[in-house]
């Protein structure tokens, strides 16, 4: 008999993308045999995005291809909904700072409430990614700040392009 198969998302607006996420994701997939970078088409609580759906999706999905067991998909439905929608019982997070877990803690809450057969995985960020943040990339970009370490190349690439206009 085989175990089920373990399908976990990993909720964000991914504008853009940053090596800290791929860090999470990464990780996701050893522990998972199925992850889906799930990314918001609308945000409630962030401004309009500077790139659009189909441009994060292929970021994803080109920074993830040498992880078989990744795919990128949109949602614009409760994160537990979709989850739900894929055989999901597993939201993955990372965690930067205390000041993320204070929002996180609450997510989890009015997610457990929502759905309580859909639990919330949080993966502790790796030290040389504790600070970093997509808002965080894009200042440094705006004023010319090196962040070739920060994302993958062709996010920076379109950042510097984006942020130049």
């Amino acid at each position: 008999m085989t175990p089920d198969k373990r399908i976990a998302v990993c909720p964000g607006s991914y504008d853009p993308i940053t090596n800290g996420h791929l860090d999470v994701i990464g990780r996701a997939a050893e522990l998972f045999h199925e992850v889906v970078v799930a990314v918001v088409n609308v945000s409630v609580r962030k401004n309009k995005a500077l790139f659009d759906i189909e441009e994060r999706l292929s970021f994803i999905e080109e920074a993830t291809a040498h992880l078989p067991n990744v795919r990128a998909e949109p949602f614009s439905i409760l994160v537990v909904d979709f989850a739900r929608q894929l055989g999901a019982n597993s939201i993955v997070k990372g965690l930067r700072a205390i000041s993320d877990f204070e929002y996180e803690f609450e997510m989890h809450q009015l997610n457990r409430m929502q759905a309580p057969d859909v639990d919330t995985l949080y993966l502790m960020a790796s030290p040389q990614y504790s600070f970093l943040s997509s808002s965080g990339v894009k200042e440094l970009a705006t004023f010319g700040g090196d962040i070739t370490s920060l994302v993958p190349e062709r996010v920076a690439r379109r950042l510097k392009e984006e942020l130049a206009r």
